[in-house]
């Protein structure tokens, strides 16, 4: 039975309601994200049934981007259709972003007093903790074998020696991924399934930028850290260190995705223009990957192919997050108090499951304090 325009409608107006609400209110990562959708969406409202749950989630991790949006306009497409799948990402991307992009104008506005120095350097390195804590739940969400370990392991490398070569790293891993696991499947089975920006121009390089990270980041939002780092830190010198890892630290302790930390440097760098640009830009090819590629990865997800691709850029992302944790915390830990923090940090994380905004709330404390007895550079 076709579903009538009313009846679509107030769909559609549940899809907005309900993704407007976890956009402001949902912390933890992509994995909480998805956890929360399933328990409202599957046990609670009966959206989905858990196969189907399980299905989108599936799909959605063999391909790049922030993974919670993309079960979020999956889940859209299902319930409304094309019109259900902007709405439901986008009602997912907002709430976060317009916090990110008023912190944004905060800090842009308060920088050079005294007292923002000492909470940065207080927040550097639990941001440092924080991603550490994430990158291991990665590591036990994606990691099922030796070959995405040494993968993982060549990356690191790579990423620290020459890290103008991510990009040709994980495309390079994807490939080596289809021939291992092509050769594996075959010894199984014979017979296999197949600041202020001068110009308009710079701007559009930003939002090309944004956009190729957005269409080429595996791993979910904390993969896109390393590719940040790499752009805007090292090579276009557009933000401080002690900016990109504020941006960071935004990013994982404000709801919703982690790559609302685009928005926050996006601000930094072109004002609002340049958050809305950035948050844009690093959102779009969820959206066109979800619509234009799922339905077809949704049919052939048992491929070998297809899986081979996945796993070795899975531990290729995995080797860029942990060597781009450690150059920043070279940057984030440079005494006795930081590295303090650092290891409290972790602790307080791994051992008292402390949420990111308390730690990093303490950790400001810390830095405030210190700060005024330590006089860092």
């Amino acid at each position: 039975m076709t579903p009538t325009p009313s009846s679509r409608g107030s769909r559609l107006l549940e899809v907005i309601g309900y993704f407007l609400r976890l956009g402001a209110t949902g912390f933890g990562g992509p994995v909480a994200l998805c956890g929360l959708m399933e328990r409202d969406l599957v046990e609670q409202r009966g959206w989905l049934d858990k196969s189907e749950m399980r299905d989108v989630i599936a799909v959605c991790q063999t391909m790049p981007g922030p993974l919670a949006v993309q079960v979020a306009i999956f889940i859209g497409y299902m319930r409304c259709g094309y019109w259900g799948a902007w709405a439901g990402g986008w009602a997912l991307i907002l709430p976060a972003s317009a916090m990110v992009a008023l912190l944004a104008a905060a800090y842009v506005h308060l920088q050079g007093l005294p007292w923002l120095s000492a909470v940065i350097y207080g927040v550097s390195p639990a941001v440092i903790a924080l991603i550490l804590v994430s990158w291991w739940r990665l590591v036990r969400l994606g990691m099922e074998d030796r070959f995405q370990y040494v993968v993982a392991a060549v990356s690191v490398a790579a990423t620290l020696a020459l890290p103008g070569v991510l990009t040709a790293v994980f495309l390079g891993a994807g490939l080596l991924g289809i021939g291992w696991y092509f050769l594996q499947a075959r010894r199984r089975d014979h017979s296999p399934k197949l600041h202020d920006i001068a110009s308009f121009l710079i701007l559009a390089k930003l939002a090309w930028f944004f956009f190729i990270t957005g269409a080429f980041t595996f791993g979910g939002g904390l993969a896109v850290v390393p590719l940040l780092e790499k752009e805007l830190v090292q090579q276009g010198q557009w933000l401080t260190a002690a900016d990109f890892l504020t941006a960071i630290a935004v990013g994982m302790v404000t709801p919703g995705p982690v790559m609302t930390a685009a928005t926050f440097a996006g601000y930094i760098v072109a004002g609002p223009l340049g958050a809305l640009v950035c948050t844009i830009a690093i959102y779009l090819p969820s959206f066109l990957l979800v619509l234009f590629a799922a339905p077809p990865l949704m049919r052939n997800r048992a491929s070998v192919l297809v899986q081979g691709f996945v796993k070795g850029v899975y531990g290729a992302a995995i080797g860029a997050i942990l060597a781009a944790t450690i150059v920043l915390g070279g940057r984030a830990i440079g005494d006795w108090i930081t590295a303090a923090i650092a290891v409290a940090g972790l602790v307080a994380l791994v051992c008292f499951r402390m949420s990111g905004p308390i730690l990093v709330g303490l950790a400001a404390t810390v830095g405030l304090v210190a700060f005024q007895f330590l006089h860092p550079d």
